[in-house]
């Protein structure tokens, strides 16, 4: 399992024009589900997710995680973090998950997230969405948990 975390002043996630979605100060993590993927992947990466530390502290270091400073979680699948691009001009995406495992794994992390942490949107799944951020630095950190040999 994929996250791409991008720490934001703000976030949003519009689908046919109405916002589904949104955060202020925090994290907007696109989620990429592959095949193979458990709800293990799913707690591991959440649990990396919620701890990671990408926010500054009193001296301006990167030492506080997002339950530390409070902050907005967004999560938003996004099923081409798991496309294949080592060769050729176009993307593979046989190494992403079938759209019915991803819906269901995409589903569980949004609820163990909105279990573990207080403030917690989301994309919707299969949708197409406009995503709007102000990513704060920029800070971008691309996390993988992998799955298990298939």
């Amino acid at each position: 399992m994929i996250g791409l975390l991008q720490r934001v002043g703000r976030a949003g996630v519009e689908v046919g024009g109405e916002t589904v979605a949104e955060t202020g100060p925090g994290l907007l993590v696109l989620v990429g589900v592959e095949r193979a993927d458990t709800e293990a992947h799913a707690d591991r990466l959440l649990e990396r997710v919620l701890g990671y530390r990408i926010f500054g502290d009193a001296d301006g270091r990167m030492n506080l995680g997002l339950r530390d400073v409070k902050g907005g979680l967004l999560l938003v699948p996004q099923f081409t973090l798991a496309a294949d691009t080592r060769k050729g001009m176009r993307p593979s995406f046989s190494p992403a998950a079938d759209p019915s495992d991803g819906k269901r794994l995409f589903d569980y992390l949004v609820e163990r997230a909105r279990a573990a942490h207080g403030s917690v949107g989301a994309g919707v799944f299969g949708a197409d969405m406009q995503v709007a951020l102000v990513n704060d630095g920029p800070v971008t950190f691309w996390l993988r948990v992998p799955p298990a040999p298939i």
